[in-house]
């Protein structure tokens, strides 16, 4: 059974910045494409980042490129998302996801989904 569990999520204030992780389980992880997406209430879910298998491939949403940085430890069965700059309309449940595809940002291309953990972040 496949398990992504996010963790790292809090409160920040604006400027600041936040470490996400992902482990995961179950699944043949340095083969798996990666992604972060993020919802907001009443919005729809929104592409973060993605990184592919080996970690040489990202490719970021418009509004996080330059702040945001996805990386992966295959060894651990990881991936991150380090976020710099935040801002209050990054604030938003993250959800870390898991792909057999490469290059995609549409979610309904992934197929496995962590729970999500909680950033908030104050003006």
């Amino acid at each position: 059974q496949v398990q992504l569990v996010e963790s790292g999520g809090g409160l920040v204030q604006a400027g600041g910045s936040l470490r996400l992780s992902c482990a995961a389980s179950g699944l043949i992880f340095s083969t798996a494409a990666m992604g972060w997406f993020r919802q907001a209430p009443g919005l729809e879910r929104e592409f973060v980042a993605r990184i592919g298998w080996s970690g040489s491939s990202t490719y970021y949403g418009d509004s996080v490129k330059g702040r945001f940085t996805i990386s992966r430890d295959n060894a651990k069965n990881t991936i991150y998302l380090q976020m710099n700059s935040l801002r209050p309309e990054d604030t938003a449940l993250y959800y870390c996801a898991a792909t057999t595809y490469a290059s995609v940002t549409d979610p309904t291309l992934y197929r496995y989904w962590g729970q999500g953990t909680q950033v908030t972040v104050s003006s």
